[in-house]
């Protein structure tokens, strides 16, 4: 879908984005404010920003209570919700075009007209605790917090956070919010049919009661290399594994654009390098790699899950293969294969306007960065294998790594499998 975007700025010092999609039927709404799980006043009460997150559609200066408020949203079939993550907390919503005003004026009453009651609070604890116990049955779930900590990140793991919900009161409830949910804080992005709505939209969010507040910094961590972990299950009947690597660096877009591509090489399909060995040989359903950049930091991540017979063989492969990339043994004709295949993916990604709405939400709730989709296919095309192979050099040569699992196995086997990846870390490159 063609569309073009417009970045505003608020009297009120909030920004955001306006993505004009003339053929939608669609409006899509995302405001964001930096106010996830780093940015609760204290570790004793981490879950304050998860609670109030499920509050958030909860009694207001409207509605008596969440029941009232729902009926009223979805009646004419609009969705909402809202998340939060270490950094962030966002509310979502979509509807029909002929509603637009109607339910962006629903969503600045649960925003900035809150109630917050404690008969709410004591309920959303329950279901913040039933989530969070519902994570300890999902081993991927479980690991990759795990991974963050021995990796130096400053975050609790899901266990350490239903320790905390109990002592989450309403005034810290009612804190989060006030210093949270500023128009200096809030970014959004609003996707649809614009022309002729921009100045009613600028409108309606400049009237949002709302105090001015900042802009909050990112936390920035003390990042090293963590020691081999093994997170004890004695139901797991296999391994559930990651290998996390960083480099001290946000990785710029051509970077990115390069690792995209040999993930896809190496993962991406059922005929890749590791996921593709390793389904052919019979030794795992299932292999991702993944990069992604941080503001201090970027990661590049391996994982999935293998049996005990298999698991060496397969971890055998990946630290092969990680290897050959390292000596420069891509090929021309994988890397075609790469551009194409994103190429694909990207003319595939603009099909509704939650698909284009999200592909400038995470970069601009992030830095602010307005990414251009029309440049898209030329930073695909532009991608060398000396750009891939040396981006991805950068992350052996930082040497800051972790590898953890979800295991009933005793801690030896692990330690085994991390002396396999520590060879990536030692070695100098073949000539």
């Amino acid at each position: 879908m063609k569309h073009s975007t417009q970045e505003i700025r608020l009297k009120n010092g909030a920004r955001g984005l306006l993505v004009d999609i003339p053929d939608a039927t669609v409006m899509s709404f995302q405001f964001q404010f930096r106010a996830g799980n780093r940015y609760v006043r204290s570790k004793d009460i981490y879950e304050t920003a998860h609670i109030m997150e499920h509050m958030a559609f909860g009694a207001n200066a409207q509605f008596k209570s969440e029941h009232e408020y729902e009926a009223e949203f979805t009646k004419n079939g609009a969705y909402h919700n809202a998340f939060t993550s270490d950094l962030s907390m966002v509310y979502i919503a979509d509807c029909a075009d002929f509603e637009w005003d109607r339910i962006l004026r629903l969503q600045q009453v649960a925003i900035c007209q809150p109630r917050f009651n404690e008969a709410e609070l004591q309920a959303e604890k329950g279901n913040v605790r039933s989530e969070l116990t519902g994570y300890l049955n999902n081993h991927s779930r479980v690991l990759w917090p795990k991974i963050q900590q021995l990796l130096g990140e400053d975050i609790l793991t899901f266990w350490q956070r239903l320790q905390t919900i109990n002592t989450v009161t309403l005034k810290d409830i009612k804190e989060h919010y006030k210093r949270t949910h500023t128009a200096q804080n809030m970014r959004f992005v609003i996707a649809g049919k614009l022309h002729g709505r921009r100045q009613e939209i600028m409108r309606m969010l400049e009237s949002w009661e709302l105090e001015s507040g900042e802009r909050f910094e990112i936390p920035r961590d003390n990042l090293s290399s963590g020691n081999p972990t093994i997170i004890r299950r004695k139901e797991a009947s296999n391994i559930t594994f990651g290998l996390s690597m960083m480099v001290p660096k946000e990785l710029d877009d051509e970077e990115l654009e390069a690792m995209n591509c040999l993930d896809h090489i190496l993962t991406g399909t059922m005929h890749s390098r590791i996921y593709g060995s390793a389904r052919a040989k019979g030794l795992a359903y299932g292999i991702f790699s993944d990069t992604s950049a941080g503001f201090y930091d970027s990661s590049w991540d391996f994982g999935g899950q293998v049996n005990h017979e298999t698991a060496d063989q397969l971890f055998d492969i990946i630290v092969r293969e990680i290897n050959a990339v390292r000596d420069g043994k891509v090929t021309d004709q994988e890397l075609d294969a790469a551009k194409s295949y994103a190429l694909g993916r990207y003319q595939m990604g603009a099909q509704t306007v939650s698909q284009i709405s999200g592909f400038y939400t995470n970069r601009y709730f992030a830095d602010g960065t307005v990414k251009d989709y029309e440049k898209v296919p030329d930073a695909i095309r532009a991608v060398t294998r000396n750009q891939m192979i040396d981006t991805a050099t950068q992350f052996m040569d930082a040497n800051t790594w972790v590898l953890a699992a979800v295991s009933k196995a005793e801690k030896d086997e692990i330690v085994s499998m991390s002396d396999k990846f520590d060879t990536l870390f030692r070695r100098e490159i073949k000539k």
